[in-house]
Order: C-alpha cells, then sequence, then structure tokens
C-alpha cells in the first residue's frame, strides 16, 4: 500500500510538468503549464516555434527541420519613446492563453507607461504547411515614437542565414553588415531567408491591415545577432539620415514617426521552404547552376535599393545610375514576379521625379548631395547631375530599360503610360546633332573641358561620343518596336529612319566623319569638335555595343575586333575583359587614373559583360561560355563583392559594389538560351553548345510557366496547353483554344491553330522558310489552321500528309485550312 501511495505520487508529480494537449485533441499544439510554453509545429515538422509567457512574451525558438535559429532574445514585438523602451518580455500583467481549432490566442500582453501603453494579442493559427501569426495592437494615446518591433526578429549571429530576398526583388547580404549596428531598412515586409549550405529557408510574408504601410530594417545588433525589425505605420516611414536606406554604426534607419489612439493589426504567415527547389535554375549541363543561382539572388539583386529605386551601385552606399541600361534585363533573367513590379515603379518614378520638363533624364539618385553638379541636387527625390558631367546616357539607359521591361511585364498601359516621356527622352538627344551628320553629340566639346559624358565618368569622353551613340541606336530600334506595338506608324518608321541614318554614319571611316579606324582596326571612342579623335586604345565597351547593338553586322569587322580582344585577354591570362586594351593619353582621363592601367584607365569592369557576350554569343560561343564560366568562378571566390578588378592582380577593388557586375549572367540567359519574352508571347532564340545539350529549366512570363528543354538545333517549349518542339528559335502562347506560332519569334509571319476542344496542342516545326512552311501535329482533335505573312493571293501548294493540292494565299496574306488531326498529321505548304 505504501509502495503504491508512492508510485502514485511519483506519477502525478512527472506528469504534472509534462507537455500535454488543453481542452483539444490537437497534438501540433503543446502547451507547458508549469513552464508556461506553447509550442506550436506543422504537420511536416519542418517548423516549429516555442512561445514563452512565462515573463512578458516571447518567441524563443524557431526551429527549422529541428534547428533552432533564433538568439536566446527571441522575437518579441514593443516600442521606443525618446527616453525609453518597452517590449512585450516586460510585460507585468497575467497573460491569458485560449486555445482553439489549429491555434492559440495569448491576451493580456502589456507595456509601456503613463504616457503610452500598449496592450496586443497575439493569435497563432497553423495553415497546412504554415503558422500564421496576427498581433493586434492597441495604443492607448497618440505619441511620437522614435521606433517600434512589430515584431523584432533576434537570429543566432549573421551566419544563420546567407542572406534574404525580399518581396520586392531586392536582398538583404548577411555579410554586408560587417559592424555592430550597421542597418538595412527598407519600405516592404516579406522576406525569405536562406542558408545556401543546407538549402533550408524561412519565408516570412508580411500582411498589414489596410491603408497601412510596413517597413523593415535588417541590422547587425551588439551581441552581433542578425535582427529584423518590423514596422508598422498609417504612413510611409521617411528616413532618419537624409535618404539613406543603410547606415553603417547606426542602428535606426528610420526618422520618428508618429502613432495614433487606436488599434492597428499585422500578420505574418511562417513557412519552411526548399530553397534549392523553390530557387532552382533547372538542369545547366556545362553550367554550374548552384552558382548562378547564388549570384542571381546576391549580386544580381543587389541594385534595388528600396522600392521604386532598381539600380546601381546598390544599397551599400545608396546609390542608382540612371545612365545603366540593363536593369530590365537583370529583371527578366531573375524571373521574379516582384522585381518587375519594382521595376515598373523604378521607371515610374524616374519619369516622374528625373526628367526635366525639356525631356533631359537626370543622371544619379543618392542619399545626399556631394556628388553633384552645383544646383542639380533635388534633397526630396534625391536626382542629379553627376559632378563629372552630363552623363548623356542617361538618355538612353531609360528607353532601353522601358522597352525592354515592356517586353517583361507584357502591360501596353504602362507602356503607354511613358510613350510621352520616352519620346521626350529620345527627342533631347536627336536634336543634339548640331553639324547634321546623323550623330548626336554630348554635352561638352572637348578634352580641354575635363568633363565626362558617359558611365567612364572620369574619361573626358566629348562632342560625338561612339559608346553613347552605340546606346541610342539600341535605344531607337527598341523605341521603334513599341511605337508600332502602340499603333503609331507614323513615329515608328520615323525612329527607325533616324536610327538607320545613325548607323550609317557611324560605320563611316574616321576620315569620313564615322568611328571605324582601318589602320586601327576598331572603333574609336569620340571626336572632338575640333574633330580630333579619341581613344583609339581598343576600348571594349564601345566595340562591343558596336557588335551587340547591332551597328556593326560587316562579318569582316567583326571578325577583326573579336579576334583581337581575344588575343589581347588571353595574352595578359585576364579572367574577363578590360575596359580598355591600351592607355588612355594622360589629357583624356582624371589625374588621379594615371598611369595605366588605373581604374577606368584599364581595370577590369565585368558590369559591361554583358555587351561582350552578346558580341560573341553568334561569333564564337566557346568565347562567350568560358567568359561566363570566369564570372561563376570569380563569384565562387569573393562573391563579386567589388567594384572592379585588377588589371595587374585581378583581384577585387572598391567598396563601391556594382550590381551590374552580374551581367555577364544575364546574357547567358538571353544570349545563350536565348531567352526572349515579349508582351504578347513568350520567345527562345538560343546560340547552344554541345556541352548545353539538355540544358531543361522552367520560366514564368505573364502567369505562364513555360517548360524549356534546349541542346543544339533541338528547341522544346511547353506549358500545360500545348508543346512545341522546333530547330529554330520561336515565340508562342496559347490563350484558350487558340494557339499561336511565331516563326523566328518575329512578327513577320505566324501560325495559328485553333482546337475544337480545350486538350493540350502538340505540335513540331519541321521549316519554316521560303522553300517550305512545314509542321507536323502529333495530338488528336479539330483543328483549324491559319498562317499569316504569306505573299498577298500567291499560289501555294498545300501537303497534308501525302495529299497535294494547289491553294491561293488572300489578298491579306493569310490561308486557312480546317483538319481533324491524328498524332503525327504532317502539313507542308510552298510556293507553287
Amino acid at each position: 500500500m505504501i509502495k503504491f501511495s508512492l508510485l502514485f505520487s511519483t506519477f502525478f508529480f512527472l506528469f504534472q510538468g509534462m507537455c500535454f494537449s488543453m481542452g483539444s485533441a490537437d497534438t501540433r499544439i503543446q502547451r507547458d503549464a508549469d513552464a508556461k510554453t506553447i509550442t506550436i509545429t506543422v504537420p511536416d515538422k519542418k517548423l516549429a516555434i516555442t512561445i514563452d509567457y512565462s515573463n512578458g512574451c516571447t518567441i524563443k525558438q524557431l526551429i527549422l527541420k529541428g534547428k533552432n535559429t533564433l538568439s536566446a532574445s527571441g522575437i518579441y514585438s514593443g516600442i521606443r519613446t525618446k527616453s525609453q523602451a518597452y517590449t512585450s518580455q516586460d510585460n507585468a500583467g497575467t497573460i491569458q492563453v485560449v486555445e482553439n481549432a489549429g491555434g492559440v490566442t495569448l491576451s493580456g500582453i502589456k507595456y509601456g507607461d503613463k504616457d503610452i501603453a500598449v496592450r496586443e494579442t497575439w493569435n497563432f493559427k497553423i495553415n497546412r504547411d504554415k503558422i500564421r501569426w496576427d498581433i493586434t495592437r492597441e495604443y492607448s494615446n497618440a505619441a511620437t515614437l522614435e521606433e517600434m518591433a512589430f515584431p523584432k526578429w533576434n537570429f543566432s549571429d549573421l551566419s544563420v542565414w546567407k542572406g534574404g530576398i525580399m518581396d520586392n526583388g531586392g536582398m538583404v547580404w548577411c555579410k554586408y553588415l560587417k559592424q555592430v549596428n550597421d542597418t538595412y531598412g527598407v519600405h516592404t515586409g516579406g522576406v525569405t531567408f536562406w542558408n545556401a549550405e543546407s538549402g533550408d529557408a524561412l519565408r516570412i510574408t508580411a500582411i498589414p491591415v489596410k491603408d497601412h504601410q510596413i517597413a523593415s530594417a535588417y541590422s547587425h545588433s551588439a551581441q552581433n545577432e542578425f535582427t529584423l525589425t518590423h514596422q508598422v505605420t498609417e504612413s510611409q516611414l521617411q528616413q532618419r539620415y537624409n535618404l539613406s536606406r543603410f547606415v553603417s554604426g547606426r542602428a535606426n534607419v528610420f526618422a520618428p514617426f508618429e502613432i495614433k489612439k487606436g488599434i492597428v493589426k499585422v500578420s505574418f504567415e511562417l513557412q519552411y521552404i526548399d530553397y534549392f527547389k523553390a530557387y532552382s535554375r533547372g538542369t545547366l549541363p556545362g553550367i554550374d547552376a548552384a552558382a548562378v543561382r547564388e549570384l542571381l539572388n546576391t549580386t544580381g539583386r543587389y541594385g534595388v535599393v528600396d522600392n521604386n529605386i532598381i539600380g546601381a551601385n546598390g544599397w551599400l552606399t545608396n546609390w542608382k545610375c540612371l545612365h545603366e541600361p540593363f536593369f530590365a534585363q537583370i529583371g527578366m533573367a531573375l524571373n521574379d514576379p516582384n522585381y518587375t513590379k519594382n521595376m515598373s515603379s523604378t521607371l515610374d518614378q524616374e519619369r516622374d521625379q528625373a526628367m526635366l520638363n525639356d525631356g533631359r533624364v537626370l543622371s544619379r539618385w543618392h542619399n545626399a548631395a556631394g556628388d553633384e553638379i552645383p544646383g542639380t541636387y533635388n534633397s526630396k527625390t534625391g536626382y542629379y547631375e553627376a559632378m563629372w558631367g552630363y552623363t548623356i546616357d542617361s538618355q538612353t539607359g531609360y528607353i532601353i530599360n522601358a522597352s525592354e521591361q515592356f517586353d517583361v511585364n507584357g502591360d501596353i498601359n504602362w507602356l503607354r503610360s511613358h510613350q510621352v516621356s520616352c519620346e521626350k527622352a529620345l527627342d533631347w538627344l536627336i536634336r543634339r546633332d548640331s553639324n547634321k551628320n546623323g550623330i548626336f553629340e554630348m554635352m561638352n566639346n572637348n578634352v580641354s573641358e575635363q568633363k565626362a559624358s558617359d558611365w567612364l565618368d572620369i574619361v573626358w569622353a566629348s562632342f560625338e561620343n561612339a559608346f553613347v551613340n552605340a546606346q541610342m541606336y539600341e535605344a531607337l530600334t527598341l523605341w521603334a518596336n513599341c511605337e508600332k506595338t502602340l499603333g503609331n506608324k507614323e513615329k515608328a518608321d520615323y525612329y527607325s529612319a533616324v536610327a538607320l541614318r545613325l548607323k550609317t554614319a557611324f560605320n563611316k571611316p574616321i576620315e569620313e566623319g564615322g568611328f571605324w579606324s582601318p589602320a586601327k582596326k576598331q572603333y574609336v571612342y569620340w571626336r572632338d569638335n575640333d574633330g580630333s579623335v579619341h581613344g583609339n586604345n581598343l576600348v571594349t565597351p564601345v566595340n562591343f555595343a558596336a557588335i551587340a547593338f547591332g551597328l556593326c553586322d560587316d562579318p569582316q569587322r567583326i571578325a577583326l575586333i573579336l579576334d583581337q580582344v581575344e588575343q589581347r585577354t588571353e595574352a595578359e591570362n585576364l579572367f574577363h575583359w578590360p575596359l580598355c586594351f591600351d592607355s588612355f593619353t594622360r589629357e583624356e582621363v582624371s589625374g588621379g587614373n594615371w598611369p595605366f592601367p588605373k581604374y577606368e584607365n584599364g581595370d577590369i569592369f565585368p558590369t559591361w559583360g554583358y555587351l561582350g557576350i552578346r558580341a560573341y554569343a553568334k561569333y564564337d560561343k566557346a568565347i562567350a561560355l568560358k567568359y561566363i564560366n570566369n564570372i561563376l568562378e570569380q563569384y565562387k571566390k569573393d562573391g563579386l563583392s567589388s567594384q572592379r578588378y585588377s588589371r595587374v592582380t585581378q583581384m577585387g577593388l572598391g567598396d563601391d559594389i556594382l550590381a551590374g557586375i552580374s551581367t555577364t549572367i544575364t546574357a547567358l540567359y538571353r544570349d545563350i538560351y536565348g531567352l526572349r519574352p515579349k508582351w504578347n508571347r513568350m520567345g527562345i532564340e538560343p546560340n547552344m553548345s554541345k556541352e548545353l545539350d539538355g540544358t531543361a529549366f522552367s520560366y514564368t512570363h505573364l502567369n505562364t510557366v513555360y517548360a524549356l528543354k534546349l541542346s543544339v538545333n533541338a528547341y522544346t517549349m511547353s506549358t500545360n496547353g500545348f508543346s512545341i518542339r522546333s530547330k529554330e528559335g520561336f515565340g508562342a502562347v496559347k490563350t484558350g483554344n487558340l494557339l499561336t506560332y511565331y516563326p523566328q519569334n518575329k512578327d513577320t509571319m505566324l501560325l495559328q491553330v485553333n482546337a475544337a476542344s480545350k486538350r493540350r496542342i502538340n505540335m513540331e516545326i519541321s521549316s519554316w522558310n521560303a522553300a517550305a512552311y512545314s509542321w507536323i501535329v502529333n495530338s488528336a482533335d479539330r483543328y483549324r489552321f491559319s498562317i499569316k505573312g504569306l505573299q498577298p493571293g500567291a499560289a501555294y501548294l498545300l501537303k497534308i500528309n501525302n495529299t497535294v493540292q494547289s491553294v491561293r494565299a488572300k489578298i491579306d496574306g493569310s490561308y486557312s485550312i480546317e483538319k481533324v488531326c491524328k498524332p503525327a498529321t504532317k502539313f507542308s505548304i510552298k510556293k507553287a
């Protein structure tokens, strides 16, 4: 009897301390009444949190696949006034816990003082593999706050995550928060933190109540934690220090703000993400797919400074150059709808704030004055003209980005909202041709003025600048297509004519006023207004741009330039191309950039890598791939966390990191894999090599997921609704039962396949040229085939399997066929 009583007492004592589910059979929510903790675990057990309400209220553990990611500080809420800080960990009252179906509510969380008291309720609910956390906060009075934690997430250290991909398309890279209190603040709340070694990732989706704004501050705490602080306010938070998004050694990045008496609510969804799967770049034979993924998710996103500010140099130095034309292209490669949305709004802001009435596009954005031509800095917007000179490629940068962004976002109303501004920007530069020779002039006349006119801002390129004019040709060509899409044929023809005149003038020998040097076998950089020629030192972005943008289409000239560049690069065993191969003269560059090679007088700048890849892709793919792989190897060494690389040591130089240093890899997608999304279809124009055969990845465009399989002369694009295989590049889109095929991804011809049912359409293109337009249908259905772009009224021979008949194209150049098809039904139409 005594033994039984002792055993019973011992069992009862142990039972009291055990975790058990209270008031529910839901074992996903475990409450320890003695310890005053609650553990919530999602069904697959990849995510769990533990809430401690023994002394205040804190999430003390956030566990991913069995590993706690938080520091001892955990996650808590709070406010900070000018004199005092209060948090949910300081709660003095009694916290009430109520379990409900699939969740738990903690109320009675109180902190503050007589001037401003806060009462909160935390509600947690499991939704499949997510934990939703609702925080309802009530303020007793209106007040001015220095900061709030709504909430604050304290992770163990800066090695828990490599970084975080934000829901504005940007990223925070933990290694850049080097010093205590280094802080980066942005006006968005959602983020996916990832560990590149384990592949574990935490996605935090932030949902503020309607009509409220959310902001985030990422910081390196005094305890060497990596922290995320959310703030929810009625109006957008302002910056504390000028327009700085990043501040070094200062914990606060946002200015003080007002709160009102009343209730505010915010919700967060927490989810475990398999990073390797969610951000997979697919199967990339011959290419380090993991390095591509990491480079694009770090360096490629680094140029997102904040909402409405995408560019570079990036958020560490609070800088954006508008005279960089490749940020829409980076978005094309990233394939992130958040980046795409932010890039569109970035161009909206530049249209509204960075363009002068006459069409001049200001060249830069910065957090503070000091880099500007006196009188040009706008302290409210941050836009200004650079002190080095009027960098005219901001005109072309805006046009090129806007044109390419339209192909990515597919929003014709958005494009129409930029029509007037793009025309103004182009016309501003078109007017700058005082001698009427078809080449457009800069605002500086000669090297004696010691002013820049383009991105190479300490090189005194003047008057007629080949680099800016090459970009102008690209801008004119792209925008002419946009005008055509908008239905303005007159404007489209005008800009095409201006581009053709520029091309003709550009390619003339220097003795006749052009930029081609027969003696040097290269395009020179610029001509002063006195007729003197400068920059015959094989300036790579100038010569690459001439080829990449189609100004130079002479095979002999292309070979002379590209062979020369490769021989010179190989001779020095450089991993990437320098800005020039020989020295500028001393009077052609800023005094601090001498002797050669130094800075823009010869250093390696991978920022312009995409021009080199585009130039070589159709000339020698092996060379293009070599530099793509070289840049991936360099990323694995140092993360490309440099402004440039020394020509002598090939070591990284400069703290002013450039996001554009990733463009060699964006060109992998555009110019090797041939991704050419268009506003009304998905397009591919690959330049594949044998070592890349078997490349396969998915790409999402205009809310449709396309599976792409690429090998030499074998390209397959498929969706849930269709599959097309072809030996040549093409574009395609399916709407309802109608599949449209664009040969060579051009608008000159098209084949439309209208199916009787919603079944998948499977098709193979045998050939599409003047000899014969041939295709095979491998799916059974009744179809109506319509070809557009034939010679109007011409006679053709139509062959279906082995049956041949004579037909005639309509006066509009179209012809239609109706046929009930079985798999492997063959069609061919050719001129009679």
